[in-house]
C-alpha cells in the first residue's frame, strides 16, 4: 500500500510540473500575442513557469510524497533536455565555443574560490561552510557542493546553508542577469551567453536564464554559448574539487576522507551533449544523412529534437519553481547570506570585466 502511495505521489509530482509548464507556455503566448499585441511573444515561458511554481510552493502546503516526481523533473528531465540541446550545434562549433569559454571559466573559478574563502573566514564562518559556498558559486552550484561536502568533512547544516545560498542568489541571477547581459553586451549574443554561462551558479539556472534571453531578444546563439560554457564549468570539477579539498578542509579530514570518485563527478549529460553534437555534424555532411533519410527529413528530425529539448527544459524549470520555498532563507542567518551575496556579486563582476576586455578578440581569433 505504501509503495503504491509513493508511486502515486511520484506521478502526481510529475503531473503537477507538467500542468505548470503547460499553463506557463499558454500564458506566455497569450500575454505576448493577445494582451500586448506583439507578433511574437517576448515573454519567456520559462520565467512564467518558475513564477507560477514558486507561488504554488509558497502558498499551498504541497504533500511530501510528490517531491520525488518533482526531483525527477528538475534533475533527470533537465539533464536529458540539456543533452538534447547538443543537436543545435555541430561538434566543431561546440568545440570552438568550449575553447573560447575555457580561459574565462578558469579565471572566474580561481578568483572566486580564493576570494570567497578569504572573506568567509573574516566573517567568522566555518572553513567548510566557506568552501561549500565558494565551490557552489564558482563551479557548478549544488552538484559541486554535494561532491565536495564529504571531501572536506562538512556537516549537514553546512551543506543545507550553502545550498540555500546558491539557490537564492542563483534564482535572482537567473531573472536579472539576462537584462544586464543585454545592456552590457548589446547585439553581441555570444558575449551574453558567455557571461550567463560563467556567472550563474546552477546548470538549471544558466539554462533558464539563457532561454529567457533567447526568447526576449531573439538570440538563439546566446543559449548555445551559455550551455557550452556551463558544461565546461561542470567539467572543471574534475580538476578543481581536489584543490577545494586542500584549501577548505582540515589536513586530517582531507587525508582520511579525501578519496574522490571521478566517475560520479563527470556529468553524463555532458557526454550526451557531445554525442548529439556529433550526430548533428555527421548528419549535416551529406544530402542523404546516414544513408537512410533525405536532407529534408533530417532537418525535420533536428527541429523535432530541438523542440523536445525545450519542452523538457520548460518542464524542469516548472519543477524548480515548485521546489523553491522561502523558509530556508529565514533560517540561514545573516553571515552566510552576506557571503552568498558577496559571492554572486564577485563572480558576476569578474565575469563581465574579463569578457569585456578579452572575449571579442578571442572570438575573432577563432571565427575570422
Amino acid at each position: 500500500m505504501t509503495k503504491n502511495l509513493k508511486s502515486f505521489g511520484w506521478w502526481l509530482g510529475l503531473g503537477l510540473a507538467f500542468f505548470v509548464s503547460l499553463t506557463a507556455s499558454y500564458s506566455a503566448d497569450w500575454l505576448g500575442l493577445k494582451f500586448f499585441g506583439f507578433e511574437k511573444s517576448p515573454i519567456s515561458a520559462i520565467m512564467v513557469a518558475i513564477f507560477i511554481g514558486i507561488l504554488i510552493a509558497n502558498l499551498i502546503n504541497l504533500p511530501k510524497n510528490i517531491e520525488p516526481g518533482l526531483k525527477f523533473c528538475s534533475s533527470i528531465i533537465l539533464r536529458v533536455g540539456i543533452m538534447l540541446l547538443g543537436i543545435r550545434l555541430s561538434l566543431i562549433g561546440a568545440g570552438q565555443y568550449a575553447l573560447i569559454a575555457l580561459p574565462f571559466v578558469v579565471v572566474t573559478i580561481l578568483i572566486g574560490l580564493f576570494s570567497i574563502g578569504f572573506i568567509g573566514r573574516h566573517l567568522g564562518l566555518p572553513k567548510q561552510l566557506c568552501g561549500l559556498i565558494a565551490v557552489g558559486s564558482s563551479i557548478c552550484g549544488c552538484s559541486a557542493i554535494v561532491a565536495t561536502a564529504p571531501l572536506i568533512n562538512a556537516n549537514d547544516s553546512e551543506v543545507s546553508y550553502s545550498v540555500t545560498c546558491i539557490t537564492v542568489f542563483g534564482l535572482f541571477a537567473m531573472f536579472v542577469y539576462p537584462i544586464i547581459a543585454n545592456q552590457v553586451f548589446t547585439a553581441q549574443p555570444e558575449l551574453a551567453g558567455l557571461f550567463l554561462g560563467t556567472s550563474i551558479h546552477e546548470t538549471a539556472q544558466v539554462t533558464g536564464a539563457a532561454m529567457m534571453y533567447e526568447a526576449q531578444y531573439n538570440a538563439p546563439l546566446a543559449l548555445d554559448v551559455a550551455t557550452v560554457t556551463k558544461l565546461v564549468r561542470n567539467l572543471c570539477m574534475l580538476f578543481l574539487i581536489p584543490l577545494v579539498g586542500i584549501l577548505f578542509s582540515s589536513n586530517s579530514s582531507f587525508h582520511a576522507k579525501g578519496k574522490i570518485n571521478y566517475l560520479t563527478i563527470v556529468p553524463w549529460f555532458i557526454i550526451g551533449f557531445a554525442l548529439m553534437s556529433a550526430l548533428r555534424t555527421i548528419g549535416d555532411m551529406s544530402d542523404m544523412p546516414f544513408g537512410l533519410i533525405d536532407s529534408s527529413h533530417w532537418n525535420e528530425m533536428v527541429i523535432f529534437i530541438k523542440n523536445t529539448a525545450e519542452q523538457f527544459l520548460l518542464l524542469a524549470m516548472a519543477a524548480v519553481g515548485l521546489t523553491t520555498t522561502l523558509n530556508g532563507v529565514i533560517k540561514i542567518g545573516i553571515a552566510p547570506f552576506i557571503l552568498g551575496l558577496f559571492s554572486a556579486v564577485l563572480i558576476g563582476s569578474v565575469s563581465i570585466s574579463i569578457i569585456n576586455i578579452f572575449a571579442s578578440d578571442l572570438i575573432n581569433l577563432f571565427f575570422l
